[in-house]
């Protein structure tokens, strides 16, 4: 099993950068594919980016295509997300997730681990 805590979320202006990172527990970090996932008030959650175990493979969603990074550090036990360029409707709770399989899918249920999640709000 892994546990995850989130950290670096916050109130930034739009057009702002943050930075959130996702830190594991356990020395099995680099055998899990990780995501980010998001949901906003009154939304569904929605997938945001993933990577595989090694980082040599990452996908995103179309709406943060080009503004976000996802990246790992094995050697940390930590998942980053770099979001830059922040809009209005970045604002939500984000989540990062866990998949013992190596997936990395774009779908949330093929996650079995996740983190409590951290607040971003982007104001406009």
């Amino acid at each position: 099993q892994v546990q995850l805590v989130e950290s670096g979320g916050g109130l930034v202006q739009a057009g702002g950068s943050l930075r959130l990172s996702c830190a594991a527990s356990g020395r099995t970090f680099s055998s899990y594919a990780m995501g980010w996932f998001r949901q906003a008030p009154g939304k569904e959650r929605e997938f945001v980016a993933a990577i595989s175990r090694s980082g040599g493979n990452t996908r995103y969603a179309d709406s943060v295509k080009g503004r976000f990074t996802i990246s790992r550090d094995n050697a940390k036990n930590t998942v980053y997300l770099q979001m830059s360029s922040l809009k209005f409707e970045d604002t939500a709770v984000y989540c990062c997730a866990g998949d013992a399989f190596g997936r990395a899918s774009v779908e949330p249920r093929w996650y079995a681990y996740w983190g409590q999640g951290i607040q971003v709000t982007v104001s406009s």
